[in-house]
């Protein structure tokens, strides 16, 4: 899922794989989006580092149109479709270990709103760049 710089842009052999399991989950309006391919790269990139949306790189496209697109995507439950679509025909995920000992909550936390459809998205698209990534073939 890397190029030179290390933008993450899918390959054209990851690409052929992503493109038909996304047209099959995307929603199909009057226009479809634009360069969705490099879209899709921007959100995995984010998800994969943990960066804010302004710190999308730049030739992936305008941030706020790769944050517009993940979030309406996510009120529509494209990526939790996405996900399951993936896991469906087999395609195994990464592993993730978390140490706890480094997450601390704020003292203010313990009544946050729990479960929105934005929140369960980020976990899907975090899980869908990991997937990426461990398919990406590796330089020799």
């Amino acid at each position: 899922m890397a190029d030179g710089n290390g933008c993450g842009v899918f390959t054209d052999a990851a690409w052929a794989v992503w493109e038909p399991l996304i047209e099959e989950v995307r929603p199909q309006g009057k226009t479809p989006p634009k360069e969705l391919r490099r879209t899709i790269s921007a959100i995995f990139w984010r998800h994969q580092n943990g960066a804010k949306w302004r710190s999308v790189p730049a030739e992936l496209g305008p941030w706020w149109l790769v944050a517009q697109l993940f979030i309406r995507w996510a009120k529509q439950g494209v990526w939790e479709r996405l996900l399951d679509l993936v896991q469906q025909r087999g395609i195994a995920l990464g592993m993730t270990f978390i140490d706890g000992t480094n997450i601390r909550a704020h003292q203010k936390a313990a009544g946050a709103k729990k479960g929105d459809a934005i929140a369960r998205s980020e976990m899907c698209a975090r899980r869908l760049a990991a997937l990426v990534a461990a398919t990406a073939p590796r330089p020799a």
